[in-house]
C-alpha cells in the first residue's frame, strides 16, 4: 500500500536533521508530510519559515480542520496537539500536555495510526525525552512503517533509543541520509512497506 501521510517527530537536534534532509526531496512529491516538534509554548514559531527556505515543497502551519494537502509540509503549531481524522483532515487540540509536551509526538503518532493504519509512515528523530516511542509502536502495530534516527547520529539520542528499545526489530533504524532516501522513495508504493522488517 502506498503511504497516504508521513509524520515526522522530534525535539532537541531534530530541526538540524530536517534542514539537512528536506532539501533532498523532489518538488514533485505528493505524499503530505506533517512535522511535530517540541516548541516553546509562545507563538509565533520560526520553524515554518526555516523549513520553507530548505525545501521546494510548500510549508504551512497547521490550522484546525485543515485538509491534508498533497505536496505540502504541515507544521504543528506551538501549544497544540495535532490529530488526524479519517477524512484526511487535521484537528488541533488543547488537551493536557503529554510527556510534558504540547504538541506531543505520541499524540500525533497514535492518532495517525488510528486514522491511516498501514498508510502511515512515522519517523522519529533526535530528542532528549521518550515522547514518540509509544506512538511509533502504534504505527507499527497498525501496519505502518516505523523509522527511527540512528541514535549514534542524533545530537540527543534519548528519544530514538527509547523507540528502538520499545519496538526492537519493528523499527527501521536509519541515519539521516537514509531517512532522506526513505522520504524520497515513499511514493514508489509497496517497496517502502516491504522494508519495514
Amino acid at each position: 500500500m502506498s503511504p497516504r501521510v508521513i509524520v515526522i517527530g522530534g525535539s532537541a537536534g531534530a530541526l538540524e536533521v530536517l534542514l539537512a534532509i528536506l532539501p533532498t526531496l523532489p518538488a514533485t512529491r505528493t505524499t503530505p508530510i506533517v512535522i511535530v516538534l517540541h516548541l516553546a509554548p509562545t507563538p509565533p514559531s520560526l520553524v515554518p519559515a526555516l523549513l520553507e527556505r530548505a525545501t521546494a515543497l510548500r510549508v504551512i502551519e497547521v490550522e484546525d480542520k485543515q485538509p491534508l494537502l498533497p505536496g505540502t509540509i504541515h507544521v504543528a503549531p506551538a501549544n497544540y496537539h495535532v490529530l488526524f481524522e479519517r477524512d484526511a483532515t487535521l484537528a488541533l487540540s488543547v488537551d493536557e500536555a503529554v510527556n510534558f509536551s504540547r504538541p506531543s509526538i505520541d499524540v500525533s503518532f497514535e492518532s495517525v495510526a488510528r486514522a491511516f493504519g498501514p498508510g502511515a509512515i512515522g519517523i522519529l528523530l533526535s530528542g532528549a525525552n521518550d515522547d514518540g516511542a509509544v506512538g511509533l509502536w502504534h504505527i507499527a502495530e497498525a501496519g505502518g512503517l516505523a523509522v527511527v534516527q540512528d541514535p549514534a547520529t542524533a545530537r540527543q539520542p534519548i528519544m530514538p533509543r527509547a523507540a528502538i528499545h520499545l519496538l526492537r526489530t519493528r523499527a527501521r533504524v536509519a541515519a539521516p541520509g537514509n531517512i532522506a532516501a526513505i522520504l524520497a522513495g515513499s511514493e514508489d508504493g509497496p517497496g517502502v512497506q516491504e522494508q519495514a522488517g
